[in-house]
């Protein structure tokens, strides 16, 4: 039976390939597509997926700019709606989007207790704007947060809509734990508070799935773990090209992404003899707080007059990365330590193009179902360096690994299976 759902998403400015961002348009999507009526809420900033803002004409709540003011200046916690709506303009929020990526976790602590503190935190006056605004014009059967970080609305939306509020779960630690300790075991305690508001949680995977239920002694009933599916239409199979070969990187270029890892294994490879024709290409977006980094690896490039054999591409919408993958050998983004789930990888395989993946977080979850792939020791100082050898010096098993991931991947991991298993769900607890 259809129903009435209101996606509650945190907004960006597209300045980084987010995977929160395409699991969520892509479940929309498909929710749509099965007859269900969805309506996208954006929260902080317009939400803004390739190229595509989200939410047509719905208002934006708890703009980015109201909601700091109100956390910083108590005097904005009690000025009139149309001053409020003066800083909500789309135009403005759209220019602090501009900024997305130069704000650090480690400097956002206490509004992100607030937040989660819901009708006791800072913002309550956006709150209950939110919950008014639903009230009076939504009235759905059943809310989804985009993540655990907005816990702190199920409980004001659950009672004043008389409706279950569902919410997903991944990468939430990696905000979290990047905190001062102080306040990552407050935010953490919060939310653990707050579980009870929640009827059932979507998790990406098993690993973040025992992550979470270990973190928020979540119980594991309303756990449901539901792997990422995206559209995949237009996602060709590659050539996989070895004349020369080409390592690739799609994530955020930023050193939490492993970006410096993959640099200094492509350089460790390019010195030995059989490697000498070697290319890395890069692109997932670069953000104000990343550019000094990248900046930084050029220089180690040139130094090393490796600088000709690289790009950095900043261009990833969904095209750019289509044609993307059609450039690349292989596929690795080594993240330190490793990710709720790992979206690129579904990409990556969906256009046959096998994944080199350190044995952390979910990485080796998806390789293995997948069969799209190798993981390796990253306690082993050459391991990705040796993984990467393996399949570069290996065409023939590079081949036949990306085939049978972009198998596996067309059959179950599209945007159309993930909205079937979250449909189970939404009727699961609306029962």
């Amino acid at each position: 039976m259809p129903m009435k759902i209101v996606h509650i998403v945190p907004g960006t400015g597209g300045t980084f390939y987010c995977q929160n961002c395409l699991r969520d348009m892509a479940l929309v999507g498909a929710l749509r597509r099965r007859g269900h009526d969805v309506m996208v809420v954006p929260m902080y900033l317009p939400v803004r997926v390739d190229d595509t803002e989200l939410g047509g004409d719905t208002p934006i709540f708890f703009g980015g700019i109201n909601v700091y003011l109100q956390q910083t200046l108590g005097l904005f916690r009690h000025t009139p709606r149309w001053i409020d709506r003066l800083l909500d303009a789309r135009w403005l929020l759209r220019r602090a989007a501009r900024r997305e990526g130069s704000t650090q976790a480690v400097s956002l602590g206490a509004m992100t207790l607030s937040m989660l503190h819901g009708r006791d935190g800072l913002q309550r006056k956006e709150l209950d704007r939110l919950t008014h605004w639903l009230a009076t014009h939504e009235r759905p059967d059943v809310v989804h947060l985009s993540n655990s970080l907005l816990i702190g609305l199920a409980g004001p939306l659950s009672d004043r809509l008389g409706v279950p509020v569902c919410c997903a779960l991944q990468d939430e630690d990696t905000w979290l734990d990047a905190m001062h300790p102080e306040d990552s075991r407050r935010c953490w305690e919060a939310m653990a508070e707050k579980d009870e508001d929640v009827a059932a949680y979507v998790v990406v995977s098993d690993w973040y799935a025992r992550q979470m239920h270990e973190r928020m002694g979540i119980a594991d009933r309303q756990l449901h773990r539901v792997h990422i599916g995206l559209d995949l239409a237009g996602f060709e199979a590659s050539p996989l090209p070895f004349e020369p070969p080409v390592i690739g990187f799609l994530s955020r270029m930023g050193k939490a992404q492993g970006l410096g890892e993959l640099v200094h294994a492509f350089m460790a490879l390019k010195a030995k003899p059989e490697f000498k024709e070697l290319r890395l290409r890069a692109t997932g977006g670069i953000t104000a707080l990343d550019r000094p980094f990248v900046q930084g690896l050029r220089d180690r490039l040139r130094a090393a007059n490796m600088l000709d054999d690289v790009d950095f591409l900043e261009h990833f919408n969904d095209a750019d990365r289509r044609a993307f993958l059609q450039t690349v050998s292989v596929l690795s983004v080594p993240v330190r330590e490793g990710e709720a789930f790992g979206t690129y990888i579904i990409e990556a395989l969906a256009s046959g193009v096998p994944v080199v993946q350190p044995d952390v977080g979910a990485f080796p979850e998806l390789v293995e179902t997948t069969g799209g792939g190798r993981v390796y020791d990253h306690t082993r100082p050459d391991g990705l360096v040796d993984a990467l050898a393996a399949l570069l010096l290996n065409p023939g098993e590079a081949g036949q690994l990306g085939q049978r991931g972009r198998a596996v991947v067309l059959e179950r991991f599209t945007a159309d299976a993930m909205a079937e298993r979250v449909e189970r769900v939404y009727e699961s607890v609306c029962r």
